[in-house]
């Protein structure tokens, strides 16, 4: 099969007009008419991400985040990320980017998060289009906000989270919960409008963390990498559609970690 019909079928799931105004989707690098017989998903695209596809004999690689987000002004191969883009040129890699799509969509990354956290009732956070937004809000079994981080922390499988709280508040009861994956503090005067107890989302700026608080407003930061799970999610809709239309490709999810940040 080509690049086109495998990208016919997730855009039907999840169309690029779904973005939010500006962003980076579709195919970035290759061509539609391409053969595949081996898709990749992975959340970035960095040098340990395209040996992967390399040695794994990878035809489309499926990315959140885009590898080329800044124009190009040259293709030296020693300058900047230049490097990666040749090397997925010279290996004939196609790249197909969905960034704020996935996050909109009804099903998609957001909703994710929103289940395996135990959020109900959900909605959008940030209306982008009537009836459909980025990040999202919902109701959750009361809990302090101590183990409410506690729980997001083992969820994500993470080393640390940072709280956004002043000392002694800790074990406050958390009912009501937005979330948004990648950077969404912008939309915290949206979770407060309705009605959140807490905000989660990762790249919390120090003075916007102060004025949550004088605006009555936790927030959990857990980092941007949480988005990590786009690979599992994006991987199991295509192994479900390649069994549903009887496609011969192999579907793999990248195992390399693409995270910049550790903490000791």
């Amino acid at each position: 099969m080509k690049v086109r019909d495998v990208l016919k079928r997730y855009e039907a799931f999840c169309p690029p007009e779904l973005s939010l105004e500006g962003d980076q989707v579709g195919l970035q690098i290759g061509s539609l008419d391409k053969d595949v017989k081996r898709v990749m998903v992975t959340l970035d695209i960095r040098e340990q991400t395209v040996q992967e596809a390399i040695a794994n004999q990878v035809d489309l690689l499926i990315v959140k985040h885009a590898p080329i987000f800044r124009p190009i002004k040259n293709l030296v191969y020693d300058q900047g990320m230049n490097g990666i883009y040749v090397d997925l040129i010279k290996a004939d890699i196609a790249v197909y980017v969905s960034h704020t799509n996935i996050d909109v969509v009804e099903g998609g990354l957001n909703d994710w998060f929103c289940d395996l956290l135990g959020i109900t009732h959900v909605e959008p956070l940030h209306e982008t289009l009537p009836g459909q937004g980025i990040g999202r809000i919902g109701d959750i079994e009361s809990m302090e906000f101590q183990d409410l981080a506690l729980k997001v922390k083992e969820t994500f499988h993470l080393d640390s989270v940072r709280l956004v709280e002043y000392p002694g508040y800790i074990d406050t009861p958390v009912t009501r919960v937005a979330i948004c994956g990648g950077s969404g503090q912008s939309f915290a005067k949206d979770a407060l409008e309705k009605g959140a107890d807490v905000l989660i989302t990762g790249d919390i700026y120090y003075h916007n963390a102060q004025d949550f608080l004088s605006q009555g407003l936790r927030a959990i930061d857990p980092g941007h990498y949480i988005e990590i799970l786009f690979v599992h999610g994006v991987s199991a809709l295509f192994e479900r559609w390649s069994q549903e239309e009887g496609w011969e490709l192999d579907i793999l999810g990248s195992r390399v970690s693409t995270n910049p940040f550790y903490h000791l």
